[in-house]
């Protein structure tokens, strides 16, 4: 046992006094008090004359000297200490996810997770000094290296949760940095431990302490939005979409769809525990607008119960063919969807008004400025150190690009090929031994395709996969289906929208129908990031208006079973912690005791008189 006031010790010195009065011969008047029943014996004894008498057996000088010696230990404030080590600098990670907000703990995590952090701050000593960070849609800087209390209260109750999908990365990094090199740091992690694994964090040794937050995982949640056409019926939309049940329970909810605010449709759900429902809306659309689906279940979250998406009509994709005469390659690009198609065997204006160009083994006059598919066509400024490859082998193709969706490269045999490294704007989808044959990306606002051999020279077009693969292109180079893809996003994520022409302001209204006024004089794009919240933006730039939704949409965020422990790669693990707060004080024991004396006496004395 340890004292935080060891001077306090000195009023020890009045126990002495006590007894003295015991031993002094008594000049009192007899007055009739509500506790003389400790006094009753000692008061028979009147006739001591002396100026000090024999000190006799009482009761009431026990209790006294009882209650002097607890004052005086409560006032040394002793405490034992625990096996908590007093750090020098503590961070305090903040989890501001939208699992986070999930109403398992009153009146919720993040609210459990603030309350447990500001005990932390009460037990910080003078010396010590401690940073507040938040890891909500971006890392924050709450409060820099202070012992202030009270500025660290502040910090904390400034902090807030968002919409967004969990982010420890950034704001783990930002701690590392600055506990790196000291000895006596702490990084404290409020979470619920709903994240991806931190693998980036496996050989850091970072003196991380996790709190543990949440109890259950009663949540149903949206994991999955998408609008197309119906395959089936030009006229219509197909609104795809997935509702996952997290908990180990079966729970019932009904799934709206509503177009504009208006509901078009509802449909019963009845899940079982630890299962998805798919579910496909039809519905006709005759303007551009936005579809929202909503769940009207109670559960433990409700950042993932609706989810919304703009659809804006399909029009004809404007393709213009390059080639000197590839008849499957044509009927291909004429069988997908809303395509125009135009053959010409050279270009010479950079390919104005068309979508995209596709270039077949013609090295055009003039370059196209837009957006190319090109087989075996390479442009130096594209691509360097190219090669000629005699009967390449396919060993592997990236099935989870959306160039390669549901086309496969089984039995594809390959004549003869051009390969070349992958440059830094580009990726590889299908890949030689010796070098990728397939690249596909965005050099500036431009997007590519390279394909090094030529369709012909293969029996590619002979599969399945050939059409699908065309598809797929017309699909990724449509400059309309680029900018629909650029209206969902994920909240927390920057919103993007290139300008034709230059403007001074802009205007966004966010779903809480609040606005934020933006200078872009002199920029080629808005970019807007106060997007923490899920829901429907409203972007108006000049002659632009545009409406972009945010969207939670992530089956990992949704299941929010709290985590035992948080994975640091293949190996390293860091378990929730049940770390008290150090010098465990005693005072308010002690005082305790005294006060249960003193009630005692009482009710004896009461026991006895009435």
């Amino acid at each position: 046992m340890s004292f935080l006031a060891p001077l306090a010790f000195g009023f020890a010195a009045s126990i002495p006094v006590v007894i003295v009065f015991y031993l002094l011969k008594r000049k009192r008047v007899v007055k009739l008090v509500s506790s003389t029943l400790l006094w009753q014996k000692f008061l028979a004894d009147t006739q001591a004359s002396a100026p000090f008498q024999k000190l006799r057996k009482n009761w009431l000088l026990y209790l006294q000297i009882l209650l002097l010696a607890l004052a005086v230990l409560a006032l040394s404030r002793p405490y034992f200490a625990t096996t908590a080590k007093p750090a020098q600098l503590r961070i305090i990670v903040l989890d501001g996810s939208a699992s986070m907000q999930a109403v398992d703990e009153s009146p919720s995590r993040f609210e459990k997770a603030r309350f447990e952090a500001v005990k932390w701050v009460d037990s910080l000593e003078p010396t010590d000094q401690m940073v507040v960070l938040l890891a909500g849609a971006n890392a924050e800087v709450k409060q820099s290296a202070t012992s202030e209390k009270a500025v660290l209260r502040r910090a904390l109750q400034a902090c807030a949760p968002s919409d967004s999908p969990t982010r420890l990365g950034p704001a783990l990094k930002m701690a590392e940095a600055l506990v790196r090199d000291r000895r006596s740091a702490e990084i404290h992690l409020f979470s619920d431990g709903a994240v991806p694994e931190l693998s980036d964090f496996e050989n850091k040794a970072l003196p991380l302490i996790y709190h543990k937050v949440g109890q259950r995982a009663d949540n149903l949640g949206i994991t999955a939005l998408d609008a197309r056409a119906n395959p089936e019926d030009a006229t219509q939309r197909a609104i795809y979409t997935s509702v996952g049940n997290f908990s180990s329970n079966t729970m019932s909810a009904d799934l709206e769809l509503l177009f504009d605010g208006q509901l078009l449709d509802t449909r019963p759900l009845t899940i079982p525990g630890g299962q998805a429902e798919p579910q496909v809306f039809k519905a006709s659309q005759a303007k551009d607008g936005v579809f929202t689906v909503r769940l009207t279940s109670k559960d433990d979250l409700a950042a993932d119960n609706e989810a919304s998406i703009v659809s804006l009509l399909p029009k004809p994709v404007n393709v213009l063919l390059v080639t000197r005469g590839n008849r499957l390659l044509e009927k291909a690009l004429r069988a997908a969807a809303n395509v125009q198609l135009a053959v010409a065997n050279d270009l010479t204006d950079a390919g104005q008004g068309f979508d995209f160009i596709v270039l077949d083994g013609v090295v055009p006059t003039a370059w196209p400025k837009g957006n190319v598919l090109a087989f075996r066509t390479v442009n130096t400024n594209w691509i360097e150190s190219v090669a000629n490859v005699e009967g390449p082998v396919i060993v592997d193709w990236k099935s989870t690009h959306p160039l390669l969706r549901y086309a496969g490269f089984d039995n594809v045999q390959i004549v003869q090929s051009l390969t070349a490294r992958a440059p830094t704007w580009a990726v590889s989808i299908l890949e030689a031994p010796q070098a990728p044959l397939i690249l596909a990306g965005d050099l500036g606002r431009q997007r590519i395709v390279w394909v090094g051999f030529d369709p012909l020279e293969s029996n590619w077009p002979l599969r399945v996969s050939f059409p699908i693969f065309i598809a797929n292109a017309v699909d990724w180079l449509n400059p309309a289906n680029a900018k629909n893809s650029q209206l969902l996003i994920k909240p927390g994520d920057p919103f993007r929208l290139a300008l034709a022409e230059p403007i001074k302001t802009a205007e966004v209204k966010l779903p809480d129908g609040s606005t934020r006024q933006l200078n872009v004089e002199g920029a080629n794009e808005v970019v807007f990031g106060d997007t923490a919240k899920q829901g429907i933006y409203h972007l108006r730039a000049g002659t632009n208006q545009v409406t972009f939704c945010a969207d939670l949409l992530d089956s990992a965020e949704s299941n929010i079973r709290p985590s035992d422990e948080l994975k640091f790669g293949e190996y390293t693990r860091v378990t929730a912690t049940t770390v008290q707060r150090t010098n465990m004080e005693l005072w308010r024991t002690l005082a305790a005791i005294g006060l249960a004396v003193l009630l005692f006496e009482w009710w004896w004395y009461h026991r006895r008189t009435v």
